[in-house]
């Protein structure tokens, strides 16, 4: 398992990490697999969406925001319940195929570190784990 970090700069914020994943992937050499990246945070996720407009990311932060809204009627005293919702509703983890010593993405597609509770230092783990 490998580690990197990951440095957010305001509340809300959707960082595409497909360079630092794929990085990783080139210095294990492995050709076939599967590479999972796991998101250990409470207010934050993984996903994989469009990486060529930036506003995919805006939009999804707002239509987040709409579902769930910063200033509910929550009961956690923290103040940050509308951020542990969307993390469990986007998810904590994503799994990608390795083919050819590359991840199989979309053309359009990207990894995304999402943060609902920034800015924070936060941490993301890659299994590379080889078929061949």
């Amino acid at each position: 398992m490998i580690q990197f970090a990951v440095r957010t700069n305001s509340r809300f914020e959707m960082l595409d990490i497909t360079r630092q994943v794929r990085d990783l992937l080139k210095e294990s050499k492995i050709k076939s697999g599967i590479c999972h990246v796991f998101v250990p945070h409470t207010t934050a996720a993984v996903t994989i969406n469009e990486n060529a407009d930036p506003d995919v990311g805006r939009d999804i932060i707002m239509g987040l925001d709409r579902l769930v809204p910063l200033n509910g009627n929550y009961r956690h005293r923290e103040g940050n319940a509308a951020a542990h919702i969307k993390s469990s509703l986007i998810g904590v983890s994503e799994a990608i195929i390795i083919e050819n010593g590359d991840l199989i993405l979309g053309t359009w597609q990207s990894i995304f570190f999402c943060e609902f509770d920034g800015p924070r230092s936060r941490k993301v783990f890659v299994k590379l784990i080889p078929t061949e």
